[in-house]
């Protein structure tokens, strides 16, 4: 974590959030963050919003963000990155760095050196922590830690799909990217045209997975220095889109899967924002199906129920001590849905033309 400078007080920082895109089927977690930060009933600070292009809505969202900057996509590599850094940076001091993504942070784990260097604060786990937690390596994680898993093996060949009972692989399987988006699928050609989806627009490996029957729930939580998980907060989906992202959840109290999440954190040494994935599957057992880096698209629900999960990120980023926190209020119900942005055609020809809005 970078703190080696004099800070004032976090609650007047301004902090800068990417995900902002707010696609309806898979929508990025910063509008989410920056809800939580904007209500949080002590914060009076800014608000920056970073997009990785010009129809993410929530860079013209006035209460998701103040202002908000275009950050080359993560492909383009950690140099690209630094460079639009120290030019927002010298426009626009921004105090902190809320990374939502999984695809941009080996980019910012990269610049550690250069945060520190422009007092950019944030709080990330280790590249070997980020790596140890890969969809690819989530089997052999499981398997230190003692956690049951979802049988899963990468994919080199499409016709896997054809012939994958003969290796006891039954339909249906879920397809999966490396980074993001899963589909459950039940039968080859359904299964090969999932694959050219997500490797079109994620690239590649590709992941096969096992389905077990069951429901899904989620944890997400903050990890301090000791890797001690703050805040959790639980739910259930109740209602999902394709893509199998919650589109409606119910907050719970789940002790195996609070026991599963602090296992996992306490063998990664995991630092900062996390959300652990799983299924509670019909045979009664608790399987993980992934851990995501960051705060999920559901975070609001943390302040729902009394834990400000982005507050608490923020404490610690500024070596505060965090607040007692009560118990989170279960059986309370989120339901997404879509809103219009308005935006002018000068709006977005300045943020497609000079990056800056």
């Amino acid at each position: 974590m970078n703190t080696s400078h004099p800070r004032n007080d976090w609650r007047t920082w301004s902090i800068a959030i990417t995900g902002m895109n707010a696609r309806p089927d898979n929508p990025g977690p910063g509008m989410a963050v920056a809800r939580c930060l904007r209500e949080h009933p002590e914060f009076h600070g800014r608000l920056i919003g970073l997009g990785y292009d010009s129809l993410d809505a929530g860079i013209y969202h006035d209460s998701s963000c103040d202002t908000a900057y275009l950050l080359p996509y993560p492909s383009t590599g950690e140099e690209s990155l630094r460079q639009r850094l120290q030019e927002i940076q010298a426009r626009d001091h921004m105090d902190a760095i809320i990374p939502c993504l999984d695809s941009e942070l080996i980019n910012f784990l990269c610049l550690s050196a250069t945060l520190s260097q422009l007092e950019i604060t944030t709080l990330l786990p280790s590249r070997h922590s980020l790596a140890k937690r890969g969809k690819d390596r989530l089997p052999a994680l499981c398997h230190a830690t003692g956690v049951d898993t979802p049988e899963t093996r990468t994919i080199n060949d499409l016709r896997f799909f054809e012939e994958c009972h003969e290796s006891g692989w039954h339909y249906p399987l879920v397809v999966k990217g490396l980074f993001y988006d899963a589909q459950v699928v039940h039968h080859p050609a359904e299964a090969k045209a999932a694959c050219w989806r997500i490797a079109q627009q994620w690239g590649y490996p590709l992941l096969v997975q096992r389905f077990i029957p069951g429901h899904e729930i989620n944890l997400t939580a903050v990890c301090d220095a000791d890797s001690t998980l703050l805040g959790a907060v639980m739910m259930r989906k109740r209602a999902i889109t394709d893509k199998g992202k919650a589109w409606a959840g119910v907050s719970i109290e789940d002790h195996d899967l609070l026991a599963m999440a602090q296992t996992l954190a306490t063998h990664l040494s995991w630092h900062g924002p996390l959300e652990v994935e799983a299924l509670k599957g019909e045979d009664g057992k608790l399987y993980l199906v992934e851990i995501n880096p960051r705060f999920p698209s559901w975070v609001y629900l943390s302040h729902a129920v009394g834990r400000n999960l982005p507050a608490i990120l923020m404490h610690l980023m500024a070596q505060e001590a965090c607040p007692g926190l009560a118990a989170p209020v279960t059986g309370t119900l989120f339901i997404r849905h879509a809103q219009d942005v308005i935006v002018s055609l000068d709006q977005l020809a300045a943020i497609a033309t000079t990056g800056t809005h």
